[in-house]
C-alpha cells in the first residue's frame, strides 16, 4: 500500500515537555497539531509551558505576536483517541517503557488510516520490538529527536526490519520541511547513534576520572573549550582525514589498547543518584 504523503495534519501522543515543545515546531511550520494525553492535568501543564516558551520568543523578538498567535492557534489539545483517525502523521513521545509504547502502537495502528506513517521518539528501545504491536508495521520507523528539540537540529530516522522505504522517505521529508537535518540508522541497534557515541564518551570521561587522571570540571572543559568546538564543525571521519589518516592511525595502534571498555555500568555513575 503507498502511503499518505500529504501530511497537514500532526497527532501527537504525550503532552510532556518533549511533546509541547514538538507540537511548537510543527505549528511553527504550518502544520495542524493535536496534542494527546490521558490525563488534563498533563494537558493544563502543556498548555501552560506552550504560553510560556510562545512569551519568551516573542520578548526576544524571535516571533512576532502575530507569528506567535498563529502558532498557537495550530496546536489544539485533546483526550480523546479518536484524535488518530484524524492524523495525517502519528508521533509518539510517551514514557520510555517497552510495553507501554508496544500496547500503545496495538491500539492506535487499529484506529489510525492504515497509509499513516507511525512513528515513535524512543531515545533507544528497539524499533523492532515495538514493532511487535503495530498493524501494518511496515508504515513504522523510529523518529528520534534530540532534547531539547528546538535548539538541536538533528532527527534520527530508524528502520525497523519491516519499515517500507517510503516511510523513512516521509519521515525525512517531514524533518527537511521543518529545516532539520536527519540522519538515517539501520538495522536498529541499541542506542542508535547519538546515543552510542554520547556514552563511549561518557564511558571514557568516568573512567578518566576513576583513574586520576584529571577531575570532572577539567575533563568537562576539555570537552567545552577543545573537542566541542571542533566537533561542532567537523565529525570524527571529517577530523580524522583533516588530521591525516596516518596519524589516526598510529595514534590508535598504542591508545586503543589503553581505552576503557568495560561493559558495566560505572559505579561512579551509579553512586551519583
Amino acid at each position: 500500500m503507498s502511503l499518505r504523503t500529504d501530511i497537514k495534519t500532526i497527532t501527537l501522543a504525550g503532552s510532556g515537555v518533549m511533546g509541547a515543545s514538538l507540537a511548537q515546531i510543527f505549528a511553527k511550520y504550518g502544520y495542524s497539531v493535536l496534542l494527546f494525553d490521558l490525563e488534563q492535568a498533563q494537558i493544563d501543564k502543556a498548555k501552560e509551558l506552550v504560553t510560556i516558551n510562545q512569551k519568551t520568543l516573542v520578548s526576544k523578538g524571535e516571533l512576532s505576536p502575530e507569528q506567535s498567535q498563529a502558532v498557537l492557534a495550530r496546536i489544539g489539545y485533546t483526550l480523546e483517541k479518536t484524535c488518530f483517525k484524524e492524523a495525517d502523521f502519528v508521533l509518539e513521545t510517551i514514557v520510555e517503557n517497552m510495553e507501554i509504547k508496544r500496547k500503545f502502537f496495538q491500539e492506535v495502528s487499529e484506529l489510525a488510516e492504515e497509509d499513516v506513517v507511525l512513528a515513535t521518539n524512543t531515545s533507544g528501545l528497539s524499533i523492532n520490538g515495538i514493532a511487535e504491536g503495530v498493524k501494518a508495521p511496515g508504515r513504522f520507523a523510529g523518529m528520534h529527536w534530540v532534547n531539547p528539540p528546538h535548539l538541536v537540529p538533528l532527527v534520527e530516522v530508524i528502520s525497523s526490519s519491516q519499515s517500507q522505504p517510503q516511510a523513512l522517505d516521509i519521515i525525512r521529508n517531514l524533518a527537511e520541511s521543518l529545516k532539520y537535518e536527519h540522519v538515517t540508522v539501520h538495522k536498529d541497534p541499541p542506542g542508535f547513534l547519538l546515543n552510542r557515541l554520547q556514552f563511549a564518551v561518557v564511558r571514557e570521561a568516568i573512567h578518566i576520572v576513576e583513574s586520576g587522571y584529571a577531575t570532572p570540571e577539567d575533563v568537562d572543559k576539555v570537552m567545552k573549550y577543545a573537542l566541542g568546538l571542533r566537533y561542532a564543525c567537523l565529525g570524527p571521519f571529517e577530523t580524522m582525514d583533516f588530521g591525516g589518516l596516518d596519524t589516526f592511525y598510529r595514534i590508535s595502534s598504542y591508545l586503543f589498547a589503553d581505552l576503557c571498555d568495560k561493559k558495566e555500568a560505572p559505579e561512579l555513575l551509579r553512586k551519583a543518584f
